[in-house]
């Protein structure tokens, strides 16, 4: 039995989500995370029943603006890293300009089988591509001012 054997039990694409909320500010870092975790599936080859155990073992996250950073690990949101919003993190990227980017996770998953008698590992690996994501980035201007708006109306911002 082969990787491509198994292919199709059809492991689950893994899903993008960018922080803050799928938007980002040009310059400043968007965190990525996936939700793509092991999972089994049964059913039948070769008619005999079989579960199939997909686990990831590489996460390419594809930013949509032609970078990419393969990964061990599926990302962690702000709040479970305890990190404020817009810290860099091993999945995050900075994008250089606004606009809206089609990015997503590719997960690369090995395979157990179990014939009713234990797990067997199989050898190789299933590449398989996420859906694209709309990430849209803003630009942001800051302005030093000496007054609050409500001080001076026609301050730089209000």
């Amino acid at each position: 039995m082969t990787i491509t054997d198994l292919e199709s039990f059809s492991p689950d694409a893994g899903i993008l989500a960018g922080e803050p909320n799928n938007l980002g500010v040009a310059g400043l870092p968007a965190n990525f995370t996936t939700d793509a975790a092991t999972h089994t599936q049964s059913g039948e080859l070769f008619g005999f029943p079989i579960h199939v155990r997909f686990t990831p073992a590489t996460y390419t996250f594809h930013y949509g603006d032609g970078e990419s950073r393969a990964s061990d690990t599926p990302g962690q949101s702000w709040d479970d890293l305890d990190l404020p919003q817009f810290t860099p993190t091993d999945t995050s990227h900075s994008y250089a300009e606004r606009g809206t980017y089609d990015a997503r996770v590719d997960v690369t998953y090995t395979a157990e089988i179990d014939l009713g008698v234990g797990w067997f590992p199989i050898t190789g690996q299933l590449d398989i591509p996420g859906a694209p994501q709309p990430i849209r980035i803003y630009e942001a201007h800051t302005a030093l001012v000496a007054h609050t708006c409500d001080e001076q109306p026609s301050a730089p911002g209000c």
